[in-house]
């Protein structure tokens, strides 16, 4: 009797599957926020660039919360995946952690990847003692890959969900400084202070 109960309940469209849908619209466009302004931060971190502002120390704890802030929601957007009803496609923890599994699609293996690449970049950061310090910088700086991911997943995600009339303006004013920004961190130092971009001193 309860089998019966509970397979005629899982057929059924649950009501509160437009929250569900919402809350992982939401949650995916903080992540993406979140995820560029980490982005920068971290340059900001790693070239010195702000650090007569505000101190070396506060940069890296702001860059540390934004990342953590980012997997959060990033997670959350995962996890409503779940709750899901009313989808042609039923997420189980296989579809969400394993790319390309069961019929997954190309776009969600990129969110997957990015995802679970910047886990691994967060964990490293908590055992970086037990690395050498030029292998776990390569890790971390693995970084800028799980972001280019991400994002090719968020838009391709706005496309395929139509919505990408509504958030294209604010994707391109986020993206825009941070791609401006990741190139410029691979810039010598010499070709930026040449070029008037940052002091000699």
């Amino acid at each position: 009797m309860l089998t019966q109960f509970l397979l005629a309940t899982s057929t059924v469209h649950s009501p509160h599957d437009s929250g569900v849908r919402q809350v992982a619209a939401l949650s995916a466009r903080l992540a993406y926020a979140l995820m560029c302004l980490t982005l920068v931060w971290g340059v900001f971190t790693a070239t010195g660039w702000v650090t007569k502002l505000t101190g070396r120390q506060a940069v890296r704890s702001t860059h540390m919360m934004m990342a953590t802030f980012t997997l959060a929601f990033g997670g959350l957007h995962a996890a409503c995946f779940l709750f899901l009803t009313d989808s042609d496609e039923i997420f189980d923890w296989t579809n969400l952690t394993i790319p390309l599994v069961n019929g997954g699609q190309f776009r969600w293996s990129l969110g997957i990847l990015g995802l679970e690449l910047m886990l691994a970049i967060t964990i490293s950061v908590g055992l970086q003692k037990y690395f050498v310090y030029r292998r776990w910088l390569r890790l971390h700086q693995s970084a800028y890959a799980a972001v280019g991911m991400t994002i090719i997943h968020s838009w391709f995600g706005a496309v395929a969900n139509d919505h990408l009339a509504i958030v294209w303006l604010g994707g391109l004013t986020l993206l825009v400084p941070t791609a401006v920004l990741a190139v410029l961190r691979w810039v010598p130092t010499k070709t930026l202070v040449g070029a008037g971009l940052i002091s000699g001193g």
